[in-house]
């Protein structure tokens, strides 16, 4: 296998993943990370389609107004399930050997019933043993397993959790998270013409934002981040597109200070 700094951890949203011909843009791009990147391999991180969520939740819903936790985020995992699928399809029409895999093969691990995002590790077997064989791996995002084997969910946004927490324990080189806008704005760049692209900020900056109530990345995904350092690049599938980078004590940062209090682009 590959060395451990040679994994990268690549988050794809659902906001990216709008229908069926968004799946093979997806695999497009995820072979484009291969073409530039030979000497890595990726785990790719999937959220369910666009929308596919919140309708699962309409539908439990119309069965319980007050559905049952475990069977509400088992309905819920269908949708990550399915993206891994498509994915992985997409990827091996177009050549590319992809592993998909399962949210237990995935390794997150909630040793208790707190879903506190500290509290969560990776029990990295299986994967690192999938790495070993392919330079794709596709995992679901939004979901761990608790102590009883029993899926549970990071919270909305939890994709984003995923990615990082999955980088942390790989030790990756790099985790990034594909949006369906290029990086942190200091206002929604497709409502507001004269937004600014952001393209450097602290852990404390992005912290802020996300408290004030920019969902681009979410707040626990980003103290994750900083609880171990990990650098963020925040970025569109478009080829050659501005990103935004989150670490730590970047002197660059420093320069938008003052911008990092304004509300960026919605997720």
């Amino acid at each position: 296998m590959a060395g451990v700094a040679e994994i990268a951890v690549v988050k794809i949203g659902g906001s990216i993943l709008t229908n069926l011909a968004a799946y093979r843009r997806a695999a497009i791009f995820v072979r484009g990370l291969l073409k530039e990147h030979p000497a890595e391999r990726f785990v790719v991180v999937v959220s369910a389609q666009e929308g596919a969520t919140d309708s699962l939740e309409r539908v439990a819903k119309k069965i319980q107004a007050t559905p049952n936790v475990a069977a509400q985020d088992l309905l819920w995992s269908t949708g990550e399930t399915r993206s891994v699928a498509l994915l992985a399809m997409h990827l091996e029409k177009l050549g590319v050997a992809a592993a998909p895999l399962n949210i237990h093969e995935a390794g997150l691990l909630l040793p208790e019933t707190e879903r506190e995002a500290g509290r969560i590790h990776l029990h990295g077997g299986r994967l690192s043993g999938v790495l070993a064989d392919f330079r794709v791996a596709v995992v679901p995002g939004f979901f761990a397993t608790n102590a009883a084997s029993q899926i549970v969910s990071l919270g909305r946004g939890g994709s984003d959790l995923t990615a990082v927490l999955l980088a942390e324990g790989l030790r990756a080189c790099r985790c990034e998270l594909i949006k369906d806008v290029p990086g942190y704005f200091t206002s929604d760049p497709r409502k507001d013409s004269g937004a600014r692209h952001i393209p450097f900020l602290s852990f404390e900056q992005a912290i802020t934002m996300a408290a004030e109530g920019c969902n681009l990345v979410q707040r626990q995904a980003i103290e994750a981040a900083a609880r171990c350092g990990l650098p963020l690049v925040i970025r569109s599938v478009r080829k050659n597109s501005t990103v935004s980078r989150i670490a730590q004590a970047l002197v660059e940062a420093e320069r938008f200070e003052g911008e990092a209090s304004a509300v960026g682009a919605s997720r």
